[in-house]
């Protein structure tokens, strides 16, 4: 893989943190936030206590559940138990979000930016996959697979994007940790 393939990827994450017309919105969604989230509760919900953002913890349940319940779908015989998986993906969702949302409280104005397309392309793979449950109720086997399929593109974008937050802009990097622990 050459330096062009890799850096192609990178370019398009960073431009969504360049992107100013996502101020206004983003300022918008920060606001009310910093606000629920000042507090004490706001802190213990951001990982205080753990050392680092509970986010990333609580999204492995939701995208693991959807990720094997596409997988299950490859299977014969599976289509309850993967239905079921999406009902958890769906039941995830909410708790994963708030703790999403107390993280982009304390986000400066570039991770903002970031963290609102993050937060828009997670959104909206959630709903993916709410037509997908919606469709496996219906008994449309094939339109909910399909649709499981879509929401993990949608999924990995957004993660792209949340990962692009964590690792490429430091979003909560050494948050909770005192001066005392620096030492190696």
């Amino acid at each position: 893989m050459n330096d062009a393939t890799v850096a192609e990827p990178h370019r398009l994450l960073s431009a969504v943190e360049r992107a100013r017309i996502l101020d206004g919105p983003a300022e918008a969604f920060a606001k009310p936030l910093r606000r629920f989230f000042g507090g004490r509760a706001g802190r213990s919900l951001r990982g205080r206590e753990l050392g680092h953002p509970l986010h990333p913890l609580a999204v492995t349940l939701p995208i693991g559940a959807w990720l094997c319940s596409s997988l299950l779908d490859f299977l014969p015989g599976n289509d309850a138990a993967a239905r079921r998986l999406v009902a958890v993906g769906l039941l995830a969702t909410p708790p994963t979000m708030v703790l999403g949302a107390a993280d982009y409280s304390g986000l400066d104005v570039r991770q903002r930016r970031v963290g609102l397309a993050h937060a828009a392309g997670n959104a909206l793979a959630a709903v993916v996959f709410a037509k997908s449950y919606a469709a496996r109720l219906r008994g449309a086997k094939g339109a909910g697979r399909t649709l499981n399929l879509v929401g993990l593109l949608v999924l990995s974008a957004g993660g792209a994007l949340g990962g692009h937050l964590s690792y490429a802009q430091g979003a909560g990097v050494f948050r909770w940790q005192s001066a005392n622990e620096g030492g190696a």
